[in-house]
């Protein structure tokens, strides 16, 4: 069965309640002929109103993060059970800026996606390299890695089931971005790991989407690759015509 591609936007830190009730109210029309699958990652307090626009539309909305506990004393955290009520289906989890700034680590990572899965929603899980692991040498071995411990103990129906968003750390909100071969390079080690790790049917199963100044000039040519399943947009998601574009890919 072919994989369905996905158009994962990453709103990040923007866009309050009623800027975001307004995008999407826009964006719902003009992505309703979609053939890909569209996802909007939302900030928390956006996700109540956002998800009632959404619901009965082919639109799904995301979490940004989620914390691994169901509840407690875990202050300014949000739980599995909080963001299942509201309706969400896809939980961004192991961010490029999520480890960097919040001390997100593969352990944390790995606890996360079993939580998500938990409680009937999909993980987005996202690995990558700096540009100084890149000219190291060793992104590979360093993305394998990142892989290897999120996927540790997950099902086979499980694997099978989530995305995972490869974003080379140098080209986010750079403005540079790698070469359709430089992401279908990658995109592909991740599936042959996950292979190794499983069988080739859950590697084939699996969506690997690219993720690093994504916009609608290059979304063909990335999403035409043999491995590049759709993917996770930054600042192209917040513009009507960008994303409209990028979706309709």
């Amino acid at each position: 069965m072919a994989r369905v591609k996905m158009a994962a936007g990453n709103w990040k830190m923007n866009n309050g309640v009623k800027a975001a009730v307004e995008f999407v109210s826009q964006v719902i029309p003009a992505v309703k002929d979609s053939n890909n699958e569209v996802v909007l990652g939302v900030p928390f307090v956006c996700i109540p109103d956002v998800a009632k626009l959404c619901a009965g539309t082919n639109v799904k909305v995301a979490a940004q993060n989620m914390y691994f506990k169901d509840s407690g004393a875990y202050t300014g955290e949000v739980s599995g059970p909080m963001l299942a009520e509201l309706g969400v289906s896809y939980v961004i989890i192991g961010h490029s800026e999520r480890r960097e700034y919040f001390a997100e680590t593969d352990e944390t990572v790995n606890l996360k996606a079993k939580a998500v899965f938990a409680h009937g929603m999909t993980p987005i899980i996202c690995c990558g390299e700096t540009l100084e692991q890149r000219e190291l040498g060793i992104k590979d071995e360093w993305i394998r890695m990142q892989v290897k411990l999120a996927l540790k103990d997950l099902t086979d129906e499980q694997v099978s089931s989530l995305v995972i968003a490869y974003e080379p750390i140098w080209a986010i909100g750079t403005g540079k971005t790698a070469t359709s071969e430089q992401a279908q390079e990658i995109c592909h080690l991740i599936r042959e790991c996950v292979a190794e790790l499983y069988n080739r049917e859950v590697a084939d199963a699996v969506r690997v989407l690219y993720g690093g100044s994504v916009k609608a000039s290059n979304c063909q040519e990335l999403f035409g690759m043999a491995d590049i399943d759709g993917g996770l947009v930054g600042g192209a998601s917040l513009k009507l015509d960008e994303w409209q574009a990028i979706s309709n890919c």
